[in-house]
């Protein structure tokens, strides 16, 4: 009789295990929610096995408490996993007596592990130790091992399942950015080419969205107006400053405005946008066909290098101010002025060009530029040949900024 009555509760205890297994798989299959699954993990815990108190601490990019049956907040909020839970990779028994945690008693501390490595830690406590016999929960803590392996699993499938689709709406949406932003930059086949004035250019964000800007405006049939441009910092927050910036700099920028008062609007205007947290350095400048002036003012940008083909004389234009919204009011603005004789050259860039660091961590500067614009080469050769010196085009390790240049011949 007596060793009937063992199989028949052996055979009760399989069939527990098993029915609890089918239940979470199915819980599983259903692509339920983690907080279906762990009311599915705790009701099977608590009500089958009688288990007065749970906490379940599960690893993500930190040890974060995903469930608490019993316990205050207060109490939760004691426990340092890596102190004191790091030290069990096997089932435990009153831990909290141990001499490094001050945390009180618990009855069992379960490991969970993937791989040798620990991904969660479950915390039973409050166990009815007046039950006739061995308690139901010591001989089942294998099985609330290898279940509580199956729900933390399914739940990090569950939040990496849910990252991927963030991750790809995120790509998406700055997939979208990008177009957008290409679209507000002049494409090189609307530059002016003819016999006045060549202008040719080159973009290239490090990210799928940058901070950098150049553009170029028709300002009368014997006036263009152009530029150049760079939000500080990179990603999303430049992007959306820089087309706030360009919105503002194309509804201001006529033949009529001089640039001394562009400057201050755009400097208004910035510092309304961005609150002082970020700002833009500018390169901008007016060209005079008839004239032969060229009117500028460097905004704390990188300066352009002006070579005059006919005197072989290279120029930095320097004149200007500081950078755009870094001050509420820009004390002084020094408009530089140029009447270019003959053939000339302008090249216009961004600091990610000058900062691409060598193998020993050294910026290029500009050294390098210089001798790729002194020569009668055309403007495009020399930025061809530029783009394909450093590398820029075969995702050069070198880089870690938007790189953008505007170069400008005038005949």
């Amino acid at each position: 009789m007596a060793a009937k009555n063992s199989a028949i509760k052996r055979l009760e205890q399989t069939t527990f295990k098993l029915r609890a297994l089918l239940n979470i798989t199915l819980a599983i299959n259903e692509n339920l929610s983690q907080e279906d699954l762990l009311n599915h993990y705790v009701n099977l815990l608590q009500k089958d096995l009688d288990i007065g108190k749970l906490i379940l601490f599960k690893l993500e990019d930190n040890w974060k408490c995903i469930l608490n049956r019993g316990y205050s907040e207060e109490f939760i909020c004691k426990i340092d996993v890596e102190k004191d839970l790091l030290q069990f990779d096997e089932i435990s028994f009153d831990w909290g007596n141990s001499k490094e945690s001050n945390l009180g008693t618990y009855d069992i501390v379960v490991p969970v592990q993937h791989k040798g490595s620990p991904i969660a830690y479950v915390i039973i406590g409050d166990i009815d130790e007046d039950t006739e016999g061995v308690s139901p929960i010591i001989k089942h803590l294998n099985f609330i091992q290898t279940l509580s392996n199956i729900i933390i699993v399914a739940i990090e499938n569950i939040r990496l399942f849910n990252e991927s689709l963030r991750q790809e709406a995120m790509r998406k949406e700055l997939e979208l950015a990008s177009k957008m932003q290409s679209m507000l930059i002049p494409d090189q086949n609307i530059l002016p080419k003819n016999d006045k004035v060549f202008m040719a250019a080159f973009y290239h964000p490090h990210l799928e969205v940058g901070g950098d800007y150049y553009d170029y405006i028709e300002l009368s049939k014997d006036e263009i107006g152009f530029c150049i441009s760079d939000v500080s910092g990179k990603g999303i927050s430049a992007a959306i400053l820089m087309s706030n910036f360009q919105a503002n700099l194309r509804a201001l920028f006529t033949h009529e405005i001089s640039l001394s008062a562009l400057i201050e609007k755009l400097n208004e205007r910035v510092i309304n946008s961005a609150n002082g947290e970020k700002f833009i350095t500018l390169f901008v400048a007016k060209y005079n066909f008839k004239t032969r002036e060229l009117e500028y003012i460097n905004a704390g940008h990188n300066q352009p290098l002006l070579y005059r083909k006919d005197v072989n004389e290279l120029t930095f234009l320097d004149k200007g101010c500081v950078g755009i919204g870094m001050l509420d009011e820009i004390p002084l603005v020094r408009k530089g002025s140029i009447t270019i004789e003959g053939n000339a050259k302008l090249l216009c860039y961004t600091d990610g060009l000058v900062e691409l660091m060598d193998g020993k961590g050294i910026s290029f500067g500009t050294g390098e530029i210089e001798a790729c614009l002194m020569n009668p080469e055309p403007i495009q050769k020399n930025i061809d040949e530029i783009i394909e010196m450093q590398g820029i085009l075969e995702g050069s390790a070198k880089i870690f900024d938007d790189i953008s240049i505007l170069g400008v011949e005038i005949f």
